[in-house]
């Protein structure tokens, strides 16, 4: 059964420009130890998200995942104010795409290092937050949060989102379903 784990780590090996990455390095970016990201990955591979041969995932199955599953598998209510950093349609690259109204408190992971105050939001994995230093990763967490505890305008905006993203992230590695 697929986790939010899963879903984090397949973010990992996508947002990672370097072809030749270890499951070592992978954690080391992702911040979690390499079993966990090897777990991850042979549970996605069961699942056809992922190739271990060709070390890639199937972006079309991960799009498809995440834009119609990934607010079933790892839902995000949010919580209450708390300080922490912007996350999902307060962060880029959704942020850009949709303005919030000032009155309403914007999503944020819960953290003691950020320095917004909104309603508290649980990253798809504890570790996401000390893995945002990474940009490419945290744009594309962003996305995934955004199709997680967004309403229908604000996941309708993020499927746009990840659609370009995947495809200007890999086009070449792009797999049919």
């Amino acid at each position: 059964m697929l986790s939010s784990t899963d879903i984090y780590v397949l973010a990992g090996v996508i947002s990672n420009d370097d072809e030749s990455w270890t499951l070592r390095d992978l954690a080391a970016t992702l911040c979690v130890d390499h079993t966990l990201v090897h777990r991850a990955l042979k549970r996605a591979e069961v699942a056809g998200l992922y190739d271990a041969n060709s070390r890639q995932v199937n972006l079309a199955n991960f799009e498809e995942l995440t834009i119609h599953a990934a607010r079933f598998i790892a839902p995000a209510p949010l919580g209450a104010l708390t300080r922490g950093l912007p996350a999902a349609w307060a962060a880029e690259p959704v942020s850009e795409l949709i303005h919030q109204a000032q009155s309403e408190p914007p999503p944020v992971w819960p953290s003691a290092l950020g320095g917004a105050r909104g309603q508290a939001l649980a990253p798809l994995h504890p570790a996401a937050v000390q893995a945002s230093h990474d940009a490419p990763l945290a744009a594309l967490l962003a996305i995934i949060d955004s199709l997680r505890a967004g309403d229908v305008r604000v996941r309708k905006v993020a499927a746009t989102a990840l659609r370009d993203t995947l495809r200007r992230t890999r086009p070449h590695h792009w797999t049919t379903a």
